[in-house]
């Protein structure tokens, strides 16, 4: 089954002590053997932060990308996963620690993407959500479980006779009968009875179960050792990584050196950690009873040892295990006096993430002692909690009022800061003007984010040279720091990309994505992660799907854990879009149906409308005209669209109310009215310099003017838009109105040929009509009512072709209609047919002049 080339994932399950690990070394030398190449990475708690995972997985696959450019990022691991040409298999082990949905969304990606001589292997305690079910349906998935791992009694047998224990069959038979093939109790029962034999009735005893194995750990083998081999065990499994060098600063007094041999020899405590040598980490099974066995008999010793594995990794240069050990022997004084040290460097670095988790497992009495690491937890509070969480702190804590002029200077950047990401810009932007009186401050950090917040909070409020004035002086701040970097560019971005300068937009955005220096270890994704739905936004825009699901995994789930508006708006804008591009309509409902419950949940209109408002451009497209007006409806909170309507909001440059019933009326023919007002909307979006959004009223315009039977005006307008849109790229604005946009486009391309317009206006036009399937020499289709098929459609015909204008893929009309895809296929094929249409757009197109369907 191994040699076939159909799976993509090995999936090894079974509780701690089935050999899992094991297994998968096994494994490795098949795949070694089969002249792959195998990469191996043992996960840890710690890699639920997206950075550390990040890191660690570029590391592991490093062997794929030999010659990878100094500016490659960690991200990019992921990417050379899905590229790599040559065949290779990924191990990843103890995937059960794994909880962050981020991350997980990383591993599905991988999965998903594996090319085809690529394979992963995953050991795991549980379950991994995976999509393990569409896996194993697809034939894509190996299963690896408890049955297969137990030991064989023939297995047994060997195992005892390879460790030199001469056992009757008998003997073997009942070992392997009590410990049901469990591989660990049969080592262990192997020790004792190396140690006693089995004169003494051991074997009738013994119990395999794991309640009487971690009693046979205490009594047989940890009881049976040296004195100092036994001391040994217990202190060093506070270690989540051994060494000898960290053994030797835990137990001065010991003989470090022959110890920690004779456990790396006898090789059945310790495994090495691939790719660190000399490092090693304690089997899970036994390093979980060795520390509760610690905790119980030596309880007061415990602190000690955590201080003083904190105070060796200092001594490294390592603050983080450092802190994490200063914590975990809940010497919180430790863990302050060390947060207190780097927290400067943590907050410059956006290591968020990290510093909540931190201070989760520290008590607020004791943080109150020290107003800089208070500050520092509402920071971290607002990038992975959200800003509203993040103020209640602020207003709780008091320092509002501290006399200390470092705490000052950061209350003053997070007050304007929260309340933009509360959506709150008028009132952001009154606070921040206080803040601004009273810099510079000696913090420059400080001053940088209160400048960004401001810059930000202006240009939404419509002072686009303010705000360009206040970017200039945040990038001349100096030590602002990584995270304020990415902040400024991230500001300039949006103010690029709302004046129609799209290609400067997405340079300044991938400069904020990639905004740490790389000599740091967590460059990519922690604080600077703002930056990455941004990014993900104008990669869709250039029609770069998958490229734009790539940032959309690893960032939007940062964007729902902060509560940024206009960062989860855009997220699953995109992602609904994506799936509806596909023909995956439940997908794209779903995403909808989440967006909306994040905004009642966050307490955001904005978010909510914004759902409907999507829903109710899916409906559109698909002709339901009922559906669409409904919410349409519901997204008609007409203060909320005032409001919005004097801001400058992303989210909204775009797509807003007014759009969205311009589309409605234009598509169930009422284009009449819409002509007019969306040319008053040109206008004021032109006077306004929001070029982008001119582009998208003049396309909606365009098809109001075709849809009114102005066919010359249409052609005409949307000549002026591939014009203004060719140079810099625009794609998705244009295609995303749907298929009555190729038609269009193809009678305008006679046009632009015939006026010698620019090679590049003309290929973006072939571009817009290749991702239609319309023929660029297609010619003007006639009037409605003047087609007529040439063979009359079947009842199922026509249900297939009504379900194609409500953007079904293949695969999701087989699933509908309960047939093959080749089914599928023949009816599309009888259809274009009958329709005398090369495509599918073309044919949906023509069924709607025909009158066929809605």
């Amino acid at each position: 089954m191994l040699s076939s080339g159909v799976f993509k994932l090995v999936l090894v399950r079974g509780p701690a002590g089935f050999g899992k690990t094991t297994a998968m070394h096994q494994l490795r030398e098949r795949f070694d053997q089969a002249g792959a190449t195998t990469l191996w990475l043992g996960l840890e708690p710690a890699d639920n932060d997206r950075s550390r995972f990040l890191k660690s997985l570029g590391e592991a696959v490093a062997v794929l990308r030999p010659q990878s450019p100094a500016s490659a990022s960690p991200l990019d691991a992921v990417r050379v996963i899905g590229s790599s040409s040559s065949p290779f298999v990924l191990f990843l082990d103890d995937m059960e620690v794994i909880r962050d949905p981020a991350v997980i969304g990383l591993l599905r990606e991988m999965v998903d993407r594996l090319p085809p001589h690529g394979r992963i292997v995953i050991g795991s305690r549980s379950l991994p959500d995976l999509g393990v079910g569409r896996l194993r349906a697809r034939g894509e998935l190996i299963e690896v479980g408890v049955e297969q791992l137990r030991f064989t009694q023939a297995e047994t047998a060997d195992l005892f006779s390879q460790l030199g224990l001469n056992l009757s069959d008998a003997h073997v038979r009942k070992l392997h009968e009590k410990t049901e093939g469990w591989i660990a109790a049969l080592r262990l029962a192997s020790m004792v009875v190396g140690r006693r034999g089995i004169a003494d009735g051991f074997i009738d005893s013994f119990d395999g179960a794991t309640d009487a194995v971690a009693e046979y750990l205490s009594q047989d083998v940890l009881a049976h050792q040296p004195d100092d081999a036994r001391e040994f065990l217990l202190c060093t499994s506070v270690l989540r990584h051994v060494s000898l060098p960290a053994c030797q600063a835990l137990l001065p007094h010991l003989d470090c050196v022959r110890l920690f041999d004779s456990l790396v020899a006898g090789g059945f405590f310790l495994t090495p950690v691939p790719g660190q040598a000399g490092v090693y980490r304690y089997h899970s099974l036994f390093g979980e009873f060795l520390r509760a066995q610690l905790e119980r008999t030596h309880a007061g010793r415990l602190q000690r040892l955590h201080l003083a594995a904190s105070g060796w990794y200092v001594s490294q240069g390592r603050p983080v295990p450092a802190i994490d050990h200063a914590i975990e022997g809940e010497d919180f004084p430790q863990a302050l006096q060390l947060l207190e040290a780097h927290v400067d460097e943590f907050l410059e670095l956006g290591r968020m993430r990290l510093l909540d988790r931190w201070f989760d497992a520290i008590a607020l009495s004791g943080l109150a002692l020290k107003p800089m690491i208070l500050v520092a937890s509402i920071w971290a509070r607002c990038f992975t909690r959200g800003p509203w969480e993040a103020h209640k702190l602020l207003e709780a804590s008091g320092i509002g009022h501290s006399e200390d002029a470092q705490v000052r200077a950061h209350v003053s950047a997070l007050k304007p800061l929260l309340l933009a990401m509360l959506d709150q810009h008028e009132e952001a932007a009154r606070v921040g003007e206080e803040g601004l009186a009273a810099l510079p401050t000696p913090f420059p950090f400080a001053d940088s984010v209160l400048i960004n917040a401001m810059a930000n909070s202006v240009m939404v409020l419509g002072q686009r040279q303010e705000s360009l004035r206040l970017l200039d002086s945040a990038r001349r701040m100096p030590d602002g720091g990584a995270f304020n970097r990415m902040y400024s560019e991230s500001v300039g971005g949006v103010a690029d990309l709302v004046r129609g300068r799209l290609r400067q937009a997405m340079a300044r955005f991938r400069l904020a994505v990639n905004a740490t220096p790389r000599t740091q270890s967590y460059a990519y994704t922690n604080g600077n992660a703002w930056a990455g739905v941004l990014y993900a936004g104008v990669v869709y825009e250039v029609n770069d799907i998958e490229e734009a699901e790539h940032l959309l995994n690893a960032y939007l789930p940062l964007a729902r854990d902060v509560g940024l508006p206009d960062h989860m708006i855009e997220g699953h804008r995109i992602r609904a879009r994506v799936a509806f591009g596909r023909g995956d309509i439940l997908a794209a409902h779903e995403t909808l149906t989440e967006l909306e419950y994040l905004g009642h949940q966050r307490q955001l209109p904005r978010v909510v409308a914004s759902a409907q408002l999507e829903r109710a451009r899916v409906f559109t497209l698909q002709g339901n005209a009922v559906a669409a007006q409904e919410d349409l409806a519901r997204a008609a909170d007409h203060a909320l669209w005032a409001r919005v309507d004097h801001l400058l909001l992303l989210a909204h440059d775009c797509e807003d109310l007014f759009i969205g019933q311009q589309r409605w009326n234009i598509r169930f023919r009422k284009a009449a009215d819409a002509i007019g007002e969306l040319q008053h909307a040109v206008e004021r979006a032109v006077a306004e310099g929001r070029l982008r959004r001119a582009l998208k009223l003049q396309m909606l315009r365009a098809l109001a003017q075709d849809s009114h039977g102005e066919a010359a005006a249409a052609v005409a307008t949307v000549c002026e838009v591939l014009a203004s849109a060719a140079p810099e790229g625009f794609f998705r604005l244009l295609v995303d109105e749907g298929p009555a946009v190729a038609p269009l486009v193809a009678r305008a391309m006679a046009v632009l040929q015939a006026g010698h317009h620019a090679p590049m206006v003309l290929q973006h036009a072939e571009r817009i009509l290749d991702h239609f399937g319309w023929a660029v020499e297609a010619p003007a289709a006639p009037e409605r009512g003047l087609l007529q098929p040439v063979e009359p459609l079947t009842r199922k015909e026509l249900n297939i072709l009504q379900l194609l204008a409500e953007g079904y893929s293949n695969t999701a009309l087989s699933e509908k209609l309960f047939v093959s895809d080749s089914t599928v296929r023949t009816h599309l094929r009888n259809i274009n047919m009958k329709l005398d249409t090369k495509s599918r757009m073309q044919a949906v197109h023509y069924g709607r002049l025909m009158g066929l369907i809605r």
